[in-house]
């Protein structure tokens, strides 16, 4: 393997739960109380298909102008709540794990449906371990389509299957099995499927052993 690819939300940062907090406010303003467990459908998604979701599920019906403006809401709350992110928020394991990469000379890409991912590597400052960025901004198909993940293999000059995809969401580990990559999971076999392998967390599994994965 050639080349590490990370998703954002969940895998680098926990902002899962403030993408939580703004699409329960939007689901709230349509009537829905969106719950946990829903919201887990929601992970990996775009933000255009996440609002189609909540729509669906609360049966409400909106024009083309509300649910733009319902999408920018939602946005503005979520960057609020990101506003104070710095280097401590990173997840446990994620910075030393990028270290070992860097160190081994493996290529380092970000796949995300995230449309503020580059502000949040900036915040986090660890934007330069990425050698290639492909976030919302830049795909047509959300997750599980695999576009982000080729794309971002196409943008690092590495053959699809010779990637390995770090994912937390269903969405995300399927796009990485439909690209033909390997998908490690951050999690568990009991709630997410498909995946190569599974780990708890970037701190609970040797780095020795994942950085197995990129020896030719």
């Amino acid at each position: 393997m050639k080349a590490a690819l990370f998703d954002l939300d969940g895998v680098i940062v926990d902002t899962a739960k403030y993408h939580y907090e703004a699409w329960a406010s939007i689901a709230q303003t349509l009537g829905y109380t969106l719950s946990a467990e829903k919201n887990e459908a929601l992970k990996g998604v775009s933000r255009d298909q996440s609002l189609m979701r909540i729509l669906d599920w609360s049966g409400a019906t909106v024009n083309e102008e509300t649910f733009q403006s319902l999408l920018k809401k939602k946005n503005r709350h979520y960057l609020s709540l990101v506003a104070s992110l710095g280097p401590k928020d990173a997840l446990p394991g994620v910075l030393s794990f990028l270290e070992t990469l860097q160190y081994k000379t493996i290529s380092i890409g970000l796949g995300s449906a995230s449309k503020n991912a580059r502000l949040i590597l900036e915040r986090l400052k660890i934007m330069s371990f990425f050698d290639a960025i492909v976030d919302g901004n830049d795909v047509k198909q959300g997750k599980p389509h695999p576009e982000v993940f080729l794309k971002g293999a196409k943008a690092l000059g590495v053959s699809p299957h010779n990637c390995v995809v770090f994912e937390d969401s269903q969405a995300g580990i399927d796009a990485a099995v439909s690209a033909k990559m390997t998908a490690i999971a951050i999690g568990s076999p009991e709630v997410l499927s498909n995946a190569t392998k599974y780990i708890p967390s970037f701190t609970s599994h040797p780095y020795a052993k994942l950085a197995e994965y990129f020896q030719e």
